[in-house]
């Protein structure tokens, strides 16, 4: 199975040619599954939508409740923001969950949980997107506590673990990371470990997902950051590989300010 995280970046930039770019990348990939954050939506024309009928998969998306400040930064006025999921199988359930933001900037981060209807078993799948502010690390811990929570209400009963994928805008060795992974400090759902996918990953292979080359990066934070993760539950689940992607112009645009991480995952359950 090959899981793919990438924030999109919004409506932002030459957002009509980094459009194209972020479909070229995802088709030469051919991913299973794709956790996408800061997806737009402007009527019936909704970027994951646009890139789950050109790639043959399903989608499903979840808006924020709090729109404004995106629409202002980029003079957009009707334009939502939101978390999506693409996928190879049909999305059996989906469930929401708002995060708190306790502490830091209230604007409207969720959680978005799908079924996917794999072919041997269901897969419990979420995408998310976290504050972002450098002094909001509690505020991160208390989202990632909530979200813990409640893949841990999501994830079913069947044999496979869950995948957590998002932008968590924090570093690996942060309190909120250390916190989600709960293999490095207590765990906030006993027993619940999620790991960090990227601890399987080549130790030579460029490992930044936001990077300070990228033209749409500011140049008051231009520093190489990993920011970006796949996260798998305990269960009969493993890494096969794990990489970057979109890490370059594509048509002469790079498709978004974020790479994206690329994770192919084996799983042995029984039939």
């Amino acid at each position: 199975m090959r899981v793919v995280t990438w924030n999109v970046w919004w409506r932002f930039g030459p957002w009509r040619q980094r459009r194209e770019a972020i479909l070229a990348v995802l088709a030469e990939l051919r991913p299973d599954v794709v956790g996408l954050q800061e997806v737009w939506a402007d009527g019936d024309d909704n970027l994951a939508g646009w890139l789950a009928d050109r790639l043959g998969m399903r989608w499903t998306w979840a808006a924020s409740d709090t729109p404004d400040r995106w629409r202002g930064q980029a003079g957009e006025t009707t334009a939502e923001v939101g978390n999506a999921v693409l996928s190879r199988w049909p999305i059996v359930d989906r469930a929401v969950l708002r995060l708190p933001a306790e502490g830091g900037r209230d604007d409207g981060r969720l959680v978005l949980h799908t079924l996917l209807d794999g072919p041997e078993h269901r897969l419990p799948f979420f995408t998310t997107h976290l504050n972002p502010g450098l002094g909001e690390s509690a505020t991160r811990c208390g989202q990632v506590a909530a979200l813990a929570r409640f893949v841990a209400a999501q994830r079913g009963e069947g044999p496979l673990p869950p995948v957590v994928t998002g932008d968590h805008n924090a570093w690996p060795d942060s309190d909120e990371m250390r916190l989600l992974g709960g293999y490095r400090t207590a765990p906030v759902v006993p027993g619940q470990v999620l790991v960090d996918t990227w601890e399987f990953a080549d130790p030579s292979a460029p490992a930044a997902t936001w990077l300070a080359s990228n033209p749409y990066v500011p140049r008051s934070f231009a520093l190489d950051l990993r920011c970006d993760y796949i996260h798998l539950g305990q269960g009969p689940g493993t890494v096969r590989s794990v990489r970057r992607a979109g890490d370059g112009p594509v048509g002469g645009v790079w498709p978004s300010d974020h790479t994206a991480v690329v994770a192919d995952l084996d799983f042995d359950a029984p039939a």
